[in-house]
């Protein structure tokens, strides 16, 4: 049977040669918002993955927005200047598009990094002020962050804009922007934490206002052949809470802004939130989502292995698959899949010889080398 997951899909001017993503995931390793070599050698070996697409870290449109004093933003002209050494580099040698996720952390900003030994917590030394819509608390012990005002609101979405100018420039292929884990436009989506009596505040249309604005400047600057998705959570898993019927409207909305995918996760507007976790414990939201909106649309969740992933967009539960921690555990997850799957995935041409069809003879097909270079 031929291979669902390794069939292309196509998103505006953008095709992508299979249903794989590489998922954002923070490297905390920045310096002032600046990227440097750990970015260089991550972002370049998923470039060479055979990976239908790679999307960067969470990338801060403004200072206070980092989630960490190390994550990387994309609000400074050096901010540009070091991220377009990594992404030439990518584009000159890999075989994979690449996006980037724009983000503002609002109240979650100012944290520590994460480590095995201590989970984020609030700043000690160099912390700063953060902001969000209602002056609650992320959890116990995080400072309140200040209420935006109008001005305050504005700024930040044409930060938003900016960066999306920015990126542009750099040469991304598409823009992702985190909408999901508590982060500041989940912040105004969920009643968790906006309680605004204004027109940004109270019911779900006032709720929703915000982040549609932003989107919607968003869509309007960045290149109309390139595509832009939205990555949500959609449900906070709290009682009073964001939650699914939420989420297929604000989906429904998306699309009509011309949002190109949306994709799927869960959580983080409060640290009390029971997860349901386990193998794909997500899916389910990303199908309801997918089948009531009609957007295209990426699960991800605790899924790991090629079965599972064919399975779930061979059933159209979802387009596409984004992986993270299994990609950073094996960077050739792709490679292994397409094996398993009896599919093809493109291969550096350096590395031709290692495919299993070469010197196994258990193991049919060949590679699909990309020799070309992506400039």
């Amino acid at each position: 049977m031929t291979s669902v997951l390794f069939s292309p899909i196509q998103l505006r001017g953008l095709t992508l040669a299979n249903r794989i993503m590489v998922a954002p995931m923070c490297q905390y390793s920045a310096t002032d918002g600046n990227a440097n070599d750990w970015h260089l050698m991550h972002m370049g070996q998923f470039a060479v993955s055979g990976a239908g697409l790679f999307v960067t870290e969470a990338t801060a449109v403004t200072a206070e927005g980092r989630i960490s004093d190390r994550c990387l933003g994309l609000y400074t002209d050096e901010n540009e200047r070091t991220l377009s050494r990594v992404v030439r580099f990518c584009k000159e040698h890999g075989n994979v598009p690449i996006g980037i996720q724009l983000a503002h952390a609002g109240r979650k900003a100012s944290s520590r990094r994460p480590h095995p030994e201590c989970r984020s917590a609030p700043l000690a030394d160099g912390a700063w002020q953060t902001v969000g819509p209602s002056a609650i608390a992320w959890a116990d012990g995080w400072p309140a962050p200040d209420i935006l005002d109008r001005a305050g609101m504005a700024r930040i979405r044409d930060a938003f804009v900016d960066a999306v100018r920015r990126a542009d420039r750099l040469g991304f292929d598409l823009v992702e922007i985190h909408g999901a884990h508590g982060y500041l436009l989940h912040q105004f989506l969920s009643p968790l934490s906006n309680t605004r009596s204004d027109e940004y505040g109270g019911t779900r249309e006032n709720r929703l206002r915000f982040p549609l604005e932003v989107i919607a400047a968003m869509r309007q600057a960045w290149p109309s052949d390139k595509p832009l998705g939205v990555r949500v959570s959609a449900t906070d898993w709290m009682d009073g809470g964001w939650d699914p019927d939420d989420t297929v409207v604000y989906a429904q909305e998306l699309k009509k802004l011309g949002c190109d995918y949306i994709h799927v996760s869960s959580g983080g507007s409060s640290p009390h939130a029971k997860v349901p976790t386990g193998p794909g414990y997500q899916v389910a939201l990303a199908h309801r989502v997918r089948a009531q909106s009609g957007l295209t649309t990426i699960a991800v969740g605790q899924i790991s292995d090629p079965t599972q992933a064919e399975t779930i967009v061979q059933t159209s539960q979802a387009d596409m698959v984004a992986l993270g921690r299994p990609m950073l555990f094996n960077p050739h997850w792709t490679w292994e899949a397409a094996t398993r799957l009896g599919a093809q995935a493109a291969y550096p041409i350096q590395y031709y010889r290692a495919h299993p069809s070469m010197w196994d003879q258990t193991v049919p097909g060949k590679p699909a080398v990309t020799a070309d270079r992506r400039r």
